[in-house]
Protein backbone atom coordinates (compact mmCIF):
# COMPACT_ATOMS: atom_id res chain seq x y z
CA UNK A 1 0.00 0.00 0.00
CA UNK A 2 1.20 3.54 -0.77
CA UNK A 3 0.24 6.77 0.93
CA UNK A 4 0.39 10.23 -0.61
CA UNK A 5 -0.05 13.26 1.63
CA UNK A 6 -0.98 16.67 0.24
CA UNK A 7 -2.51 19.99 1.20
CA UNK A 8 0.22 21.61 3.25
CA UNK A 9 1.15 25.24 2.93
CA UNK A 10 1.90 28.55 4.61
CA UNK A 11 -0.94 30.11 6.60
CA UNK A 12 -1.39 32.66 9.34
CA UNK A 13 -2.30 31.93 12.94
CA UNK A 14 -6.03 31.36 13.25
CA UNK A 15 -6.41 30.11 9.68
CA UNK A 16 -7.56 26.67 8.56
CA UNK A 17 -5.95 24.06 6.38
CA UNK A 18 -7.06 20.66 5.11
CA UNK A 19 -4.64 17.84 4.52
CA UNK A 20 -5.42 14.74 2.50
CA UNK A 21 -3.82 11.32 2.46
CA UNK A 22 -4.63 9.24 -0.59
CA UNK A 23 -4.24 5.49 -0.26
CA UNK A 24 -3.38 3.32 -3.24
CA UNK A 25 -3.03 -0.42 -3.49
CA UNK A 26 -5.69 -1.25 -0.92
CA UNK A 27 -8.96 0.21 0.23
CA UNK A 28 -8.68 2.71 3.06
CA UNK A 29 -11.58 1.01 4.84
CA UNK A 30 -9.33 -1.87 5.82
CA UNK A 31 -6.69 0.28 7.52
CA UNK A 32 -6.40 2.14 10.74
CA UNK A 33 -5.16 5.58 9.71
CA UNK A 34 -3.24 8.25 11.57
CA UNK A 35 -1.49 11.57 11.23
CA UNK A 36 1.80 12.36 12.90
CA UNK A 37 3.89 15.51 12.73
CA UNK A 38 7.51 16.42 13.18
CA UNK A 39 8.73 19.89 13.97
CA UNK A 40 12.37 20.90 13.40
CA UNK A 41 14.61 19.43 16.08
CA UNK A 42 11.81 17.40 17.62
CA UNK A 43 10.68 13.81 17.46
CA UNK A 44 7.75 12.76 15.34
CA UNK A 45 4.61 12.95 17.45
CA UNK A 46 1.11 11.56 17.27
CA UNK A 47 -1.63 13.96 16.16
CA UNK A 48 -4.76 11.93 15.49
CA UNK A 49 -6.00 8.54 14.35
CA UNK A 50 -9.10 6.79 13.17
CA UNK A 51 -9.68 3.07 13.53
CA UNK A 52 -11.60 0.90 11.12
CA UNK A 53 -14.52 0.78 13.58
CA UNK A 54 -14.90 4.54 13.25
CA UNK A 55 -13.29 5.52 16.53
CA UNK A 56 -11.24 8.73 16.47
CA UNK A 57 -8.50 9.84 18.82
CA UNK A 58 -6.63 13.10 19.21
CA UNK A 59 -3.57 14.43 20.95
CA UNK A 60 -4.50 16.89 23.67
CA UNK A 61 -2.70 19.68 21.81
CA UNK A 62 -5.08 19.48 18.84
CA UNK A 63 -8.31 18.33 20.46
CA UNK A 64 -11.19 20.59 19.50
CA UNK A 65 -9.26 22.14 16.62
CA UNK A 66 -8.40 19.21 14.32
CA UNK A 67 -10.76 16.65 12.80
CA UNK A 68 -9.80 13.41 11.07
CA UNK A 69 -12.23 11.86 8.63
CA UNK A 70 -12.35 9.17 5.98
CA UNK A 71 -13.40 9.76 2.39
CA UNK A 72 -14.11 6.25 1.17
CA UNK A 73 -15.15 7.46 -2.28
CA UNK A 74 -11.68 8.95 -2.79
CA UNK A 75 -9.93 6.24 -0.79
CA UNK A 76 -8.43 8.90 1.41
CA UNK A 77 -8.22 10.25 4.92
CA UNK A 78 -8.49 13.97 5.58
CA UNK A 79 -7.25 16.17 8.38
CA UNK A 80 -9.15 19.40 8.86
CA UNK A 81 -7.08 21.81 10.91
CA UNK A 82 -8.76 24.91 12.33
CA UNK A 83 -7.53 27.71 14.56
CA UNK A 84 -3.96 26.95 13.61
CA UNK A 85 -1.17 28.09 15.89
CA UNK A 86 2.54 28.68 15.19
CA UNK A 87 3.30 25.61 17.31
CA UNK A 88 1.41 23.50 14.76
CA UNK A 89 4.23 24.16 12.29
CA UNK A 90 5.68 20.81 11.25
CA UNK A 91 5.90 18.24 8.52
CA UNK A 92 2.73 16.20 8.68
CA UNK A 93 2.82 12.50 7.86
CA UNK A 94 -0.03 10.09 7.31
CA UNK A 95 0.35 6.49 8.39
CA UNK A 96 -1.56 3.25 8.06
CA UNK A 97 -1.78 0.01 9.95
CA UNK A 98 -3.72 -3.15 9.12
CA UNK A 99 -3.75 -4.29 12.74
CA UNK A 100 -3.75 -1.92 15.70
CA UNK A 101 -4.57 -2.29 19.34
CA UNK A 102 -5.83 0.72 21.21
CA UNK A 103 -2.85 1.04 23.50
CA UNK A 104 -0.41 1.26 20.60
CA UNK A 105 -2.43 3.79 18.63
CA UNK A 106 -0.15 6.79 19.32
CA UNK A 107 3.08 4.86 18.73
CA UNK A 108 5.05 5.33 15.51
CA UNK A 109 6.15 1.70 15.44
CA UNK A 110 2.52 0.56 15.29
CA UNK A 111 2.20 1.82 11.72
CA UNK A 112 3.76 -0.10 8.84
CA UNK A 113 3.03 2.34 6.05
CA UNK A 114 3.94 6.02 5.82
CA UNK A 115 3.40 8.85 3.38
CA UNK A 116 6.14 11.25 2.36
CA UNK A 117 5.01 14.18 4.49
CA UNK A 118 3.62 17.61 3.73
CA UNK A 119 4.88 20.86 5.24
CA UNK A 120 2.56 23.03 7.29
CA UNK A 121 3.87 26.43 8.34
CA UNK A 122 1.85 28.74 10.57
CA UNK A 123 3.07 32.30 10.91
CA UNK A 124 2.24 34.46 13.89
Amino acid sequence: VQLQASGGGLVQAGDSLRLSCTVSGRTVRTYHMAWFRQAPGKEREFVTATRTNGGTYYADSVKGRFTISRDNAKNAVNLQMNSLKPEDTAVYYCAASATLILSSLPLRDAYAYWGQGTQVTVSS
